[in-house]
């Protein structure tokens, strides 16, 4: 009896086109003797060669799924090859790597298995060539403090070349990728979503980087986890005391008193109030007062005279 192709390829009857050539892809690379030297591959290489060169051929395969493999190799009656049937009598060449190489059309299928240093060669298939990675592609992503402050889920779609189930074609499809920003993310920080470049027959896809980019605010300046309000004040205000309100990023209104004189250098620290740590969202920086001290143009010498006795006297 027989060798049962379908079997032999490990797939059922109602394989397409497309199954057998992935089934003889991988299995012909699992027991090219090249590669696998038990006891027994060379001979399952040849069975697989056979039952690759019957299937992949429609007229041999209609044959094969009709009348069998005694049909197929015995020949068939004349009136029944009108049907598009094989109607003479069927013998494999006996050549598996001439039916491997041409499967592969000449390209390296070991490159993922073999390094330059221990080169292969077989039949006339060109020497070992290394299967590197493409170079990493960046992107930027761009997010608001807003972003930043409370966390949010972005969703990037991207379009990349992808094999098709042949190993030898490919398409372009798009694909969507789901970021999950966490609080407290910085600018600069990557997110790698690995090997979801262009795929090639001989190249490992690149790696997508995203950098994130934070958008300028109208309010606040963010500096590591720290948040930076600058308020403008009079000179009065600076003198004399005052307070400051501040819509914070979660939309509460904190009001600060400022009793001390304010010179420029001076910085007002709320702790508790900046952004929130990457690594523990409970926690947060401070919010940092600064100042823009509006001093007046100008002053008539009555209200200069003024000021210096204000500055004079003493407590």
């Amino acid at each position: 009896m027989g060798s049962d192709y379908y079997e032999t390829l490990e797939i059922n009857r109602n394989a397409t086109d497309a199954d057998i050539k992935k089934a003889y892809r991988r299995l012909g690379l699992k027991f090219h003797p090249s590669r696998n030297r038990d006891t027994g591959s060379s001979e399952t290489f040849s069975q697989l060669g056979e039952a690759y060169d019957v299937l992949s051929d429609p007229r041999k395969k209609a044959t094969y799924d009709k009348f069998g493999e005694e049909g197929l190799k015995g020949g068939i009656p004349p009136e029944f090859g009108c049907s598009g049937a094989w109607s003479s009598k069927y013998a494999y060449h006996g050549n598996p790597d001439k039916t491997f190489r041409e499967f592969f059309g000449g390209d390296n299928p070991f490159a993922d298995f073999f390094t330059n240093d221990a080169p292969l060669q077989f039949g006339g298939l060109r020497s070992v060539v290394v299967k590197t990675q493409d170079s990493h592609i960046e992107r930027d992503l761009h997010l608001s403090l807003d972003d930043l402050y409370h966390g949010c889920t972005k969703k990037i779609k991207i379009s990349r070349r992808v094999m098709n189930e042949d190993g030898c074609t490919s398409s372009i499809k798009d694909k969507i990728l789901t970021i999950d920003v966490k609080p407290g993310w910085k600018k600069g920080m990557k997110i790698i979503f690995a090997k979801e470049g262009d795929q090639g027959p001989n190249s490992i896809p690149a790696d997508i980087v995203f950098i994130v980019r934070q958008k300028s605010h109208p309010l606040f300046e963010r500096d590591q986890n720290d948040l930076i309000y600058k308020a403008q004040i009079t000179l009065e205000m600076a003198l004399t005391g005052f307070s400051v309100d501040v819509e914070t990023l979660d939309s509460r209104l904190i009001t600060i008193p400022i009793n001390d004189i304010v010179h420029p250098s001076y910085n007002k620290v709320v702790s508790g109030e900046g952004m929130p740590l990457s690594q523990d969202p409970s926690q947060r920086g401070n919010l940092i007062l600064t100042f823009d001290i509006q001093f007046p143009a100008k002053l008539s010498a009555e209200r200069k005279h003024l000021i210096r006795q204000a500055l004079t006297l003493k407590d």
